[in-house]
């Protein structure tokens, strides 16, 4: 069994595959650690690419495309190792990129996970948007992160160059503890994509486990490269999603009061759309509310009281229990260091 298995879930990424893997064999290199990339039945000969350009690669072939969330849960049932590096096909790894998160792990063992500093693959000097230093997120599920609110990212100048505990870890980058991810079933298989991570997180921390920002690992990552901006199927999938990880997590003494607000949040944010002549992403909200209300009554119903049956800290430290949107539109504060978290 490999102490560190990096898992690449992959789906018709054969040229991000051929341009960033070099790195992660490069950097990534001894007997305590193997490189597998889990393929979602691509059809772009991602696979072919593999076997005739990267031999050294584990391959794990799946039947159809699960999805971010479900691929990886059953491509990790079948690779045995003391943690997991789920990493995004689009991810450039540095050298020593590795050690300083397990060393981490390896002396905290209160700690499920951990990312590394996200850099952009475009501008080295800038935080990358998907997880930057580290993911929180306020009372009404907007998440945000050390060098990234909303669409304003800053600069890395070292202002979070030390370790900090935070509320979630960045799927495109999260090493997890074999153990843990099992242990709470791991990603939320009707996610599909978008908000399983911060979920999966919310669960750990909800159950003491640790979540940990490591600023001496760093990578660059592009982003962005599954689903556009402004693809209406990717607005579905995040409101859907975020609604369903709140009904999921929030305590029952304020659940109600927050999923009303989250109501007329979204109702708004269905008018921003319409008024931009975003039809797509407009009726894309509707639906995902739509698909929220029956999920709750079926499926997650028994899923809530579960979680909150095996929840020892319902309300973690890095939870915030204030409104994002009215920080940073009223208020004006657009940086993680003005919201005085």
């Amino acid at each position: 069994m490999k102490r560190v298995s990096i898992v690449i879930l992959n789906w018709n990424g054969k040229e991000m595959l051929r341009k960033y893997l070099p790195s992660v064999l490069k950097f990534s290199n001894g007997e305590d650690f193997e490189v597998c990339v889990a393929d979602n039945a691509s059809t772009d000969s991602s696979v072919e690419m593999l076997k005739a350009e990267f031999p050294s690669v584990r391959i794990e072939q799946l039947d159809m495309n699960y999805g971010f969330a479900q691929g990886y849960n059953i491509a990790l049932k079948r690779i045995e190792a003391e943690y997991y590096i789920l990493l995004n096909s689009d991810v450039e790894v540095t050298e020593n990129w590795i050690e300083p998160m397990l060393q981490y792990l390896d002396f905290n063992p209160d700690v499920a996970a951990c990312q590394p500093k996200i850099l952009s693959a475009h501008d080295h000097s800038t935080f990358e948007y998907a997880g930057a230093a580290g993911g929180y997120i306020d009372k009404y599920g907007y998440p945000f992160c050390r060098g990234r609110i909303f669409d304003t990212v800053e600069k890395d100048n070292g202002q979070y160059d030390e370790p900090a505990s935070v509320m979630w870890a960045t799927g495109a980058a999260l090493m997890v503890r074999a153990a843990d991810f099992h242990s709470i079933g791991g990603l939320d298989p009707k996610f599909f994509a978008h908000m399983e991570e911060i979920d999966f997180c919310w669960r750990l921390r909800s159950r003491g486990r640790g979540i940990v920002y490591i600023p001496d690992s760093k990578v660059f990552h592009v982003g962005g490269g599954t689903l556009p901006k402004n693809n209406p199927f990717k607005t579905f999938l995040n409101f859907r999603n975020n609604l369903l990880m709140l009904y999921k997590n929030v305590p029952d003494d304020c659940l109600k009061r927050i999923m009303i607000v989250r109501f007329w949040l979204d109702m708004l944010a269905m008018l921003v759309f319409a008024l931009k002549m975003q039809m797509g992403d407009a009726k894309a909200v509707i639906r995902a509310r739509k698909e929220f209300k029956k999920l709750r009554k079926t499926l997650y119903k028994d899923i809530r009281k579960q979680n909150m049956a095996l929840a020892t800290n319902k309300y973690p430290a890095e939870w915030w229990d204030k409104s994002l949107l009215k920080a940073y539109h009223i208020n004006g504060k657009k940086t993680f260091s003005e919201l005085n978290f």
